[in-house]
């Protein structure tokens, strides 16, 4: 059994960036497998970015813990097991992005260092289409093979289907003066334009068939359809945006390949490869920047989706020279645009309870498409939210997907901008009055913050309570962690805090890893729990704002429970540290019929605690602030704080200069070492003793 007087072992920096480390990188190829393979993403691109960004910081910080597997080192996800497999001659890698000018700026200043040079480079430019991203391999000038970029090393042939886009030539023109190579790869974006989406969608509607979410997944899907008649049934588009293997044949007079992806992209389109109209070759991150913000005006009128624009290095020599990481190339990046707005109705205006009892209200709208996926639900974070934007239901609102996370309402369109505004009725959103959960009365936080007064009974907040139940310095039942928690919840076999102490050990071993002894051991550690002291009762109940310190001060002021349970919110106001608004908390939780339901059936339960007479307990040692460090003999630390807490002491986790004692046994580290820098006592556990036995 372990040593209560032993403190745990506090995990190292780097222990605890190679558990980040790895929990990333599950998260991360989880979601790859969702995007690349199923085509289901279950994130937006932004939330998987910020995945990505964290642990390429990681394991750049401790390059110790970088391993060839990781998903940085490869850039997409696996083939598909129904598909033949290609090997790509070159690596399709991804693009870097930015999101600001300081982004571009860093961008440029990186390149120029590098080139050792103050010559401002010239970028090829166009729109970062959301698509799929393909290879093309002509034999000759004849398309041989088309296949997705997989992980960049191996993807999908998909060539069945893409002989199927009218875009796509399956034979190149000859052009005068220049000769096609032996293989050419070209490579680009598979789309599917804005309005044969509309129709396609709304053809499928008609038939009773299932329409897809947005353009890029519907390309996707399309192109993994194992049959060619679906694909040319679907309109897809294509556009070019670069080579990978160019290779002429012996003797060829090869000199004719142009030395700038710009003029390569020209002699393309001659070729009869399709060309994105809004490319263009501009000179420094400045013109690229007034290139992308035009662009970004005339978004909404292009029929096809982007979420950006890219600049590439136009020079192939200069391209050659910067080189690329593991995954993306030095010399080109994606510049992403801000999220879309939309406007649409707000329908109605529901409220959710959070793990806390937080009651947020959240729209829901009439369906829209903003942001690469259609909307019906947007938050709006609180009723103080609500009075900002002076919405009511019914009124037309825009709506934004904020950094592609959470869609969130931003502005009320004003009536005279609304082209219905008269057929729809307006009415004033409200805040409930009983939580929509289980049913408690709300509170307030002065108009701002709501939450359920229920926090023993409520559904909504039953894990949180009951890991807060049995936390240290409520219950502390030894075993009894938020993943068994958890467990036991999602088994039906907790519902509030009474039920702990009803479990049986045959539904313990019905648990996953609970063993005989496991099982034993919890037990006897719940029957341990059953005799506490009043104030770790009261901290456990999970009153709002009541910490240890208000616990033991409400103990000590109304010495036993029925004393408190009634006590109004004026009596209450009669405890130290005890305000208007705490008082409101334990008044309202005291009230709830629930709450005192629960504390009824601990009792009969056997839960006992230990009560005192009310306004006995010493003040000798009020104002002073004590903490507590390394082992005791005598008693444990918990046993120490409560007998301090009695004496009207706060004891505290961390030294300050507010600390006035430090208490130090044996295995006391820098709490001691920063207690004699700041020339603070420090006092063994004898003179505890003594100090104790002196008041107490």
């Amino acid at each position: 059994m372990a040593d209560k007087h032993k403190e745990p072992a506090i995990p190292s920096d780097a222990d605890r960036a190679a558990q980040e480390i790895e929990s990333l990188r599950e998260q991360i190829l989880h979601h790859n497998a969702l995007y690349h393979e199923q085509d289901a993403p279950a994130i937006p691109d932004a939330d998987y970015d910020r995945l990505f960004d964290r642990l390429l910081a990681l394991e750049a910080a401790h390059p110790d813990l970088l391993t060839p597997d990781s998903p940085t080192q490869r850039v997409g996800g696996a083939a598909l097991d129904s598909f033949i497999q290609v090997q790509h001659e070159q690596p399709m890698m991804s693009l870097a992005k930015v999101f600001n000018e300081e982004d571009l700026v860093a961008f440029e200043a990186r390149i120029l260092r590098q080139l050792d040079s103050d010559q401002v480079p010239w970028y090829s430019c166009e729109p970062k289409v959301d698509g799929v991203a393909v290879s093309l391999l002509y034999q000759d000038g004849v398309l041989q093979r088309a296949a997705t970029r997989g992980d960049g090393v191996t993807g999908e042939d998909i060539t069945h289907n893409v002989r199927t886009i009218g875009d796509v030539p399956l034979r190149l023109k000859p052009v005068d003066g220049v000769e096609l190579p032996r293989q050419l790869e070209v490579r680009g974006e598979i789309y599917m334009s804005r309005a044969g989406f509309a129709r396609m969608n709304e053809e499928a509607q008609a038939n009773g068939e299932r329409s897809f979410v947005n353009p890029r997944n519907a390309a996707a899907g399309t192109l993994r359809q194992l049959d060619p008649r679906m694909a040319a049934k679907r309109p897809l588009c294509f556009f070019v945006y670069g080579t990978g293997l160019v290779h002429y044949a012996a003797g060829a007079d090869g000199t004719a390949w142009p030395g700038r992806l710009s003029e390569i992209l020209e002699l393309l389109g001659r070729w009869g490869l399709p060309l994105n109209p809004d490319r263009d070759v501009v000179c420094g991150y400045q013109d690229f920047l007034r290139y992308a913000q035009e662009l970004l005006q005339k978004r909404d009128a292009l029929d096809y989706e982007i979420d950006g624009a890219v600049l590439k290095v136009d020079e192939l020599a200069l391209q050659d020279e910067l080189g690329a990481t593991s995954r993306t190339p030095r010399w080109a990046m994606a510049y992403k645009f801000p999220a879309e707005e939309v406007s649409t109705v707000l329908r109605d205006v529901e409220f959710q309870v959070g793990r806390t009892g937080a009651i947020t209200p959240v729209a829901r709208l009439e369906p829209v498409f903003v942001g690469g996926v259609t909307v019906s639900n947007a938050t709006l974070h609180n009723m103080a939210e609500v009075a900002r934007l002076g919405v009511q239901i019914g009124d037309r609102v825009i709506v934004r997907r904020a950094g592609d996370v959470i869609p969130k309402i931003v502005q009320r369109v004003d009536p005279t901008d609304d082209p219905e505004p008269e057929t729809r009725p307006r009415r004033p959103i409200e805040i409930p009055t009983e939580c929509p959960a289980c049913g408690s009365e709300i509170e307030s936080d002065g108009d701002i913050l709501y939450r359920c007064s229920g926090g023993l009974v409520c559904p909504a907040q039953r894990k949180e309570a009951l890991k807060h139940f049995c936390s240290r310095g409520a219950l502390d039942i030894e075993g009894l962690g938020d993943k068994l928690i958890e467990q036991l919840v999602d088994a039906g076999l907790l519902r509030d805090a009474a039920d702990i102490f009803h479990l049986r050990k045959e539904q313990l071993l019905t648990l996953e890893r609970m063993g005989d002894k496991s099982a034993g051991n919890l037990l006897a550690a719940i029957e341990k729990a059953r005799h506490t002291t009043l104030p770790r009762a009261l901290y456990a109940l999970g009153i709002r704002e009541v910490g240890e310190a208000t616990a033991q001060a409400l103990a000590s002021h109304f010495g036993g429970l029925e004393a408190l349970l009634e006590a109004d919110a004026e009596a209450l106001q009669q405890v130290p540290d005890v305000g208007p608004i705490v008082a409101q908390h334990i008044a309202i939780f005291f009230d709830n019929a629930d709450n005192r339901e629960v504390i009824r059936r601990l009792r009969e339960a056997g839960v006992q605690w230990t009560e005192q007479s009310a306004r006995t307990v010493s003040d000798a040692l009020a104002g002073k602030t004590f903490v507590l460090t390394g082992s005791l003999e005598s008693m444990t630390r918990d046993e120490a704080r409560d007998r301090l807490l009695a004496l009207g002491a706060k004891v505290t986790g961390s030294v300050s200069k507010k600390t006035d004692h430090v208490v130090a046994g044996p295995g006391a580290g820098s709490k001691r070492d920063k207690a004699e820098q700041l020339e603070i006592d420090v006092m063994d556990e004898q003179a505890l003793l003594d100090l104790l036995a002196k008041h107490e």
